[in-house]
């Protein structure tokens, strides 16, 4: 990820990021494939799901939200 940032790569790599309607997510930080360059994130990039791939990316980011619900004091 140093090396795509640092050399301006565009690379097409898999991050940890916040959503804001993205996948239909917002307020959420999920794994998805982004360009990254030289200035970090330049894009998400949507890959068409199925109807199942969306309701279990869905179901998965409801799991985070709710595991990150357990984390507030």
């Amino acid at each position: 990820m140093v090396q795509a940032i640092a050399c301006d790569q565009k690379k097409m790599i898999p991050c940890s990021l916040m959503l804001d309607g993205e996948y239909g997510q917002s307020d959420i930080c999920l794994g998805v494939p982004a360009i990254i360059g030289k200035n970090g994130v330049e894009q998400i990039v949507t890959v068409t799901l199925t109807e199942d791939e969306k309701a279990k990316f869905a179901e998965a980011a409801n799991a985070v939200r709710e595991i990150n619900g357990d984390l507030k004091y």
